[in-house]
């Protein structure tokens, strides 16, 4: 027999795959449901645009040819959408394969990167797959701790920092000041991304302005997606903001033709309607709102959140607290799997949702007690 991971590169041994766990259907056939409301993995639950989708369904009738290799209409339209120049967008078949294609690029063995935690696993798998030495830096409490992060990469001599912000998963944003101190802080040599999939969430006076940072040429490159705030998660879409060079050296090493035409003319369709970010800004904020003050009313504490999702302190083993959620078909994330036992994460959605699911945690923390 084939010894395979003995042909494999080295750094991946010992390595698990990143995995969502069970299919939702598998979970409804498990448990015997008909319906399964899935608040465990912060899609965005408002549903998207009716004419992202339109123009989707439009775009199926050139899947015989391949998407235009350089993407020029596609950069073009997001990059009016941001205020930027088209060569400062690296698009992508989401953000997950950013991340990959950019620890290609700036990761290789011996190199050290630095990522503060709790945060996307993500970050510390793609690395630690490149051979790279990881170091995990303990939060505030449930808050990134910046001046660690900063100390630990001149410390170490890191090449490169993962920061999620808003944070997944506990909804957490850096503030402007906070962020200009730490880039300042930073090694030469050192590159920040920051991944800022849940950002257009989160309130515009709470933001750092990295869009700033890229244009002044400082070592940052910023991610987008369109699963969250577009409601596309099933098309795989996001992009980089970067330097123009970075962009060279991302397409070096990323596969050509990596996004698909059906997903492209959906986030062009998406980014030019006006106004579309700031409503769905308010209906996610506002369910979010409601959700916190339910979660309260029932003694029940929350961190404060710019995304589309709550981390709620159950106070007690979340274990038994998600598993009776699902059996009456409400499937949200408990905080073991992400390194916080006793929390649980729970995507925003509809009014009657976030009732419903506030009844539920509170009646299985009764039920446990």
């Amino acid at each position: 027999m084939t010894d395979w991971e003995a042909l494999a590169r080295p750094s991946l041994q010992g390595l698990e795959r990143y995995d969502p766990g069970p299919s939702r259907d598998q979970m409804k056939q498990r448990h015997g449901l008909a319906e399964l409301e899935p608040l465990n993995w912060n899609e965005d639950l408002f549903g998207p645009p009716a004419e992202a989708l339109e123009a989707a369904a439009a775009e199926l009738g050139k899947v015989a040819y391949y998407p235009e290799r350089a993407y020029a209409d596609f950069r073009e339209a997001v990059a009016a959408h941001m205020e930027l120049p088209a060569a400062s967008i690296i698009p992508a078949h989401g953000v997950q394969s950013l991340i990959g294609t950019i620890a290609t690029a700036f990761v290789d063995a011996g190199t050290t990167v630095v990522t503060p935690t709790p945060t996307y696993g993500l970050y510390a798998q793609v690395s630690a797959a490149a051979g790279a030495e990881v170091v995990r830096v303990a939060g505030r409490g449930l808050d990134i701790d910046l001046d660690a992060v900063a100390e630990a990469a001149r410390s170490y001599g890191a090449r490169v920092v993962w920061l999620s912000d808003p944070n997944n998963p506990t909804g957490g944003v850096v503030s402007p000041g906070d962020w200009s101190q730490f880039l300042d802080r930073l090694p030469p040599a050192c590159a920040v991304i920051a991944d800022e999939a849940y950002m257009d969430f989160a309130d515009p006076a709470l933001r750092a302005d990295r869009i700033r940072d890229v244009v002044d040429g400082r070592p940052v490159i910023m991610l987008r997606s369109f699963s969250k705030t577009y409601g596309l998660a099933g098309l795989r879409l996001g992009f980089a903001i970067a330097d123009p060079e970075v962009a060279r050296l991302l397409d070096i090493v990323q596969e050509p033709f990596n996004v698909n035409r059906v997903a492209l003319a959906a986030g062009r369709a998406a980014v030019a309607l006006p106004g579309f970010v700031e409503t769905r800004r308010a209906e996610v904020a506002a369910a979010r709102e409601l959700l916190r003050e339910l979660l309260t009313e029932r003694g029940l504490s929350t961190h404060p959140s710019q995304a589309n999702f709550l981390l709620v302190n159950l106070g007690m083993d979340d274990g038994p607290v998600c598993e009776r959620l699902l059996r009456e078909g409400v499937l949200i994330r408990g905080g073991t799997e992400f390194g916080l036992p006793g929390f649980a994460r729970i995507t925003v959605a509809r009014e009657p949702v976030m009732r419903r699911t506030a009844e539920l945690v509170g009646e299985a923390i009764a039920a446990a007690s």
